[in-house]
Order: structure tokens, then C-alpha cells, then sequence
């Protein structure tokens, strides 16, 4: 459990960094050049450990979390940063913990009761009932970006905890990032061909967002997180991402100056609410 909140506790961070980053640079950019550093760390890390190669049947599992985590979730998230605050964006991430029951119900690693599939229908409809409220009734383009996000997020991160009973957290995302490269790399070269004048010039604060996300949210995150899955099962440690929207308030109104506002707080605690309530109905395994 102290795994699983020191790596939500990182993650809590991103969104704000995310927006902190894309203010300055391009969220193409953003995507796929953390991807880059991230891949760089986990190479080393990876060589250092002397780690096997992992086997072909993995394969399939590495590469939803690499397009889960390493390429959706932060693509998406880095274009809908771009116009909403990130106080918003982390009420609509609150639903993240029964995204990815959700994920790993479907692909048969859990099977949820009748009553966590209540509590999944409120929360969500919690989650979209804020955006509306906080968009004049009609879901905005970034909103639905931020909600595919978390379906990315969310599959990712079933795959992910699965996998890393038998892999490893650390070798989980160090995989997935290095199956991720070979799109990630000729990306971010063609992005600082064509914009290299921007970058030369992006402030001081972008690239510390855009560092923050590449060594921390892409990969350090992540050594935390599936090593406490691993160690802990994905429904108990994914209770303790309850606290992710919180920091996510919290962290906004420190590094960006974000108003912490009642509505944001209150909805908050209203998806958390049937987050908890999920978590308390039954879920039974399901085939390895």
C-alpha cells in the first residue's frame, strides 16, 4: 500500500506539470519526448539489472500498457491540458480507480458483483455530470480527450498490475517503454526538426514540466506503482489512487496558482464516494 501511494502521490503531479509543460511546447512534443527520457532511464536500468529479455506470451500485455500509458494517457492528457485548468481535469481522473476494475473485468483477471457495476455507473455519471456542469451542458473536446485518457490509463494499468506479478513493476514499465520507442524516437526527432525554434525558446517552466513528466510520471511512477500491484493485487492497492484527485486539486494550486474552488472539491468527494463504495462490493478473481 505505501508503493502504490508513493506512486500516486507522483502521479497526482502530472496533470498540473502536463499544463505546466504544454503552455510552452508542443503536446505532440510533450508525448512523445517523455517517452524518449523515460525509455532512456529504463534502458539503463534495465541493462544495469541485467534483464532478461521478456517472453513472447508478455509481448501482447507490455504493449497495452505501452499504448495505455506510455502513448495515450499522456497524449491525450497534453492536448486537453491545453485549454482546461487542471483542477478540472483531476475530478474527471477521480473515476480512474474503477476505470481500471473496469479494464480488468473485461479481460477476465476480475470478476466484479452487481453492486460494483452500480457504483461504476454513478461514479461515472458523477464524473460526466461535473464536465457538463463546468462546460455549459455540452462535453467539450478536451473533456472527452480527458475521459479517453482514463480509459487508456485504466486498461494500462490492469495489464500492467497483472503482469507485473510474474515481470516485475520496474521491468513492466522499463518494457513497455522500450516496445514504445520505436514510435516514440522518430517522433520526437521530426517534432525538434520542424519546431526547433520553439523549443530553443520554450521558458524555463515548460521544460520543468516537460522533465517532471518524462523522469517521474513516465517512469519512476510507475516502479512504484506496479511493484505495490504486484505485491498487493490491482483492486486493494488501486484503493489508494482515492487520494489522486486531492493531491491532483492541491498540487494545481501550488505549481500553478489554481484557485481551489468548493464545486471542484465537492464533486470530488462525490466520485470518491462511490469509488469507496465500489471498492467495498465483492470481486471475485478471474482466469490468470
Amino acid at each position: 500500500m505505501l508503493l502504490g501511494l508513493a506512486g500516486v502521490a507522483i502521479f497526482s503531479l502530472t496533470l498540473p506539470f502536463t499544463r505546466l509543460a504544454v503552455a510552452g511546447l508542443d503536446p505532440l512534443f510533450v508525448t512523445v519526448g517523455r517517452a524518449v527520457v523515460a525509455a532512456l532511464l529504463a534502458a539503463a536500468w534495465l541493462w544495469w539489472q541485467r534483464a532478461p529479455l521478456p517472453a513472447r506470451a508478455q509481448l501482447p500485455a507490455l504493449a497495452g500498457v505501452a499504448f495505455g500509458c506510455v502513448l495515450g494517457f499522456p497524449l491525450l492528457t497534453s492536448f486537453a491540458m491545453r485549454t482546461l485548468p487542471a483542477s478540472h481535469g483531476a475530478v474527471l481522473v477521480g473515476i480512474l480507480p474503477l476505470v481500471t476494475a473496469l479494464c480488468s473485468a473485461l479481460r477476465g483477471h476480475e470478476r466484479p458483483s452487481a453492486g460494483f457495476w452500480c457504483a461504476a455507473l454513478l461514479g461515472s455519471s458523477l464524473v460526466i455530470g461535473f464536465a457538463l456542469s463546468q462546460s455549459g451542458g455540452t462535453l467539450h473536446l478536451a473533456d472527452v480527450l480527458m475521459l479517453g485518457a482514463v480509459l487508456c490509463a485504466g486498461m494500462g494499468y490492469a495489464e500492467g498490475g497483472r503482469l507485473a506479478r510474474t515481470l516485475g513493476g520496474t521491468q513492466v514499465i522499463g518494457w513497455a517503454l522500450l516496445l514504445s520507442l520505436p514510435v516514440a524516437l522518430p517522433l520526437t526527432m521530426w517534432q525538434c526538426w520542424q519546431h526547433g525554434a520553439a523549443l530553443a525558446a520554450a521558458s524555463a517552466a515548460a521544460w520543468a514540466g516537460f522533465a517532471y513528466t518524462g523522469v517521474f510520471s513516465m517512469f519512476v511512477g510507475f516502479v512504484f506503482w506496479y511493484r505495490g500491484m504486484a505485491q498487493g493485487g490491482v483492486s486493494r492497492v488501486g484503493q489508494v489512487q482515492l487520494l489522486q484527485p486531492f493531491l491532483s486539486l492541491f498540487g494545481a494550486a501550488l505549481v500553478l496558482g489554481e484557485p481551489l474552488q468548493a464545486t471542484h472539491l465537492g464533486f470530488a468527494l462525490a466520485v470518491l464516494a462511490t469509488v469507496a463504495l465500489g471498492r467495498r462490493m465483492a470481486v471475485r478473481p478471474g482466469k490468470v
